[in-house]
């Protein structure tokens, strides 16, 4: 038998600008905080808009340093449709980096893993398309902002 190899094609890039990050304390699995969502922009081949002053990650830092990052905010195209995506993913890598990152300095996305995948919903009829696609991405931590490739999974 026979199956489709998936591909990857972009779809956009987001810049997620990001509030004051809020600790938790620690949690039954690790170290928990909530990382604010508070606007940014989005841009790309197939997706073009802003991101909206709503949302967070909620994230766990393990005792290894991994951060597990779990996120839920809303895009808005630049033609009015609103877009809910819902980012899973690991951020980790070797101690010395993720400590950079932690003190917003600026480091190469190739030293480090950040990786994600995410589901689009709507209810514009425009963009029902993500309704029914898998998205992959990549991104890199700055001081205060992600910057994240989408990726859709065809």
């Amino acid at each position: 038998m026979q199956l489709a190899t998936p591909h990857l094609v972009h779809v956009a890039d987001l810049t997620v600008e990001l509030g004051p990050i809020k600790e938790m304390g620690q949690g039954r699995a690790g170290r928990r905080r909530i990382v604010p969502i508070i606007g940014g922009s989005m841009s790309g081949p197939r997706l073009s808009g802003k991101v909206l002053n709503v949302g967070a990650d909620w994230q766990t830092i393990f005792s290894d340093g991994m951060a597990e990052l779990d996120t839920r905010y809303a895009l808005e195209t630049d033609d009015g449709a609103i877009i809910e995506i819902i980012n899973y993913g690991y951020r980790h890598g070797p101690k010395e980096i993720i400590e950079a990152i932690a003190f917003g300095e600026e480091v190469s996305p190739f030293s480090y893993y950040m990786r994600t995948h995410a589901r689009l919903e709507t209810g514009d009829e425009r963009y029902a398309w993500v309704n029914h696609t898998l998205f992959v991405g990549t991104g890199a931590r700055k001081e205060q902002s992600v910057l994240m490739r989408l990726y859709a999974i065809e």
